[in-house]
């Protein structure tokens, strides 16, 4: 779901945003959160951004009518006690859009809060989620918004994740001066993915899942069947997509089609080859068929984005 679904909130005065921090207040997952939209607020004005702070004790006793309300807490925090979790559920709920950042995704999942919902957790903490791993669906992007629920995987894509909601929320010139405040020279989007081998997310506990990825990795120019991939593996189709649905969202085809766009996209901004010569390399003989995955995935088409790399700096 686009974050441009946010823009009625942009309408409501004072927007009222809850962030309950469950962890330290020096962590990165929360002060990367924070910090951006503190300076939004103090930009724009109580009566246009009402930022509140709180721990979970404090949100119990609160008054809701948050617009937006979130859960925080670093990877490597202690859970909330399972009641505790329970009553800040119930207040933050309440708001509009809600969610988790860090291990606090894994807390509201945990809790039954995220059924059927795609999170974005740790790839760290991916090993804790058998016991709801058919309630939520793990997708490897830093953040997402499905329907109602936020989630971000914490640490320093907090600092896209708060940007981003700046962006939808008051605008790219208000992102733009928060960044330069914050020395931030580039925001990530929420369908990049953590930067970590899935082989470290996973370890032993899906060794097949990362055999697949790794051969999809290792294939881009020539691209291989779902069929060839399940063979090689030892594993049916149907088996095959039921891992990648389960823990990672997807099919297989969709995931290696994105894994293909991703590496053109860095070739875009990062080399001087040709847009058909980045196509061909990516395993797209087509330059209609590539410009228009392209276009479906990221918004723009490959030569607008081989325009920024070439764009002067503002």
């Amino acid at each position: 779901m686009s974050f441009e679904a946010l823009a009625p909130l942009a309408q409501q005065r004072p927007l009222r945003i809850l962030l309950v921090n469950a962890g330290e207040a020096d962590a990165i997952s929360w002060a990367g959160l924070v910090q951006p939209l503190r300076l939004a607020a103090a930009a724009l004005g109580r009566d246009v951004l009402h930022l509140e702070t709180m721990s979970p004790t404090q949100v119990v006793l609160a008054q809701p009518g948050w617009h937006i309300a979130l859960l925080v807490a670093d990877e490597q925090q202690a859970p909330l006690a399972p009641e505790l979790i329970r009553a800040v559920i119930e207040r933050c709920r309440s708001a509009d859009y809600w969610g988790g950042v860090g291990a606090g995704v894994l807390w509201l999942a945990a809790a039954g809060a995220m059924a059927g919902v795609r999170i974005a957790l740790p790839w760290s903490l991916y090993a804790e989620t058998e016991s709801f791993s058919e309630r939520a669906v793990l997708t490897p992007n830093l953040f997402a918004l499905d329907g109602r629920h936020f989630s971000c995987c914490g640490g320093a894509a907090s600092i896209d994740f708060s940007l981003t909601l700046v962006e939808a929320l008051f605008g790219a010139t208000v992102q733009a001066n928060i960044k330069e405040s914050l020395c931030v020279e580039r925001v990530r989007g929420h369908d990049e993915r953590q930067r970590v081998a899935l082989q470290a997310r996973f370890g032993a506990l899906q060794p097949r899942l990362s055999e697949a990825v790794t051969l999809m990795e290792t294939n881009l120019e020539e691209p291989l069947s779902t069929d060839d991939i399940a063979n090689l593996v030892g594993l049916s189709r149907r088996q095959l997509e039921r891992l990648f649905k389960q823990y990672l969202g997807s099919l297989p085809s969709r995931y290696y089609l994105e894994l293909r766009l991703q590496r053109a996209r860095q070739l875009l901004l990062e080399t001087n080859h040709s847009i058909v010569q980045v196509g061909l390399m990516c395993g797209f003989s087509s330059g209609s068929h590539f410009s228009t995955a392209f276009g479906a995935l990221f918004g723009n088409t490959p030569r607008e984005e081989r325009q920024r790399k070439l764009a002067p700096p503002a």
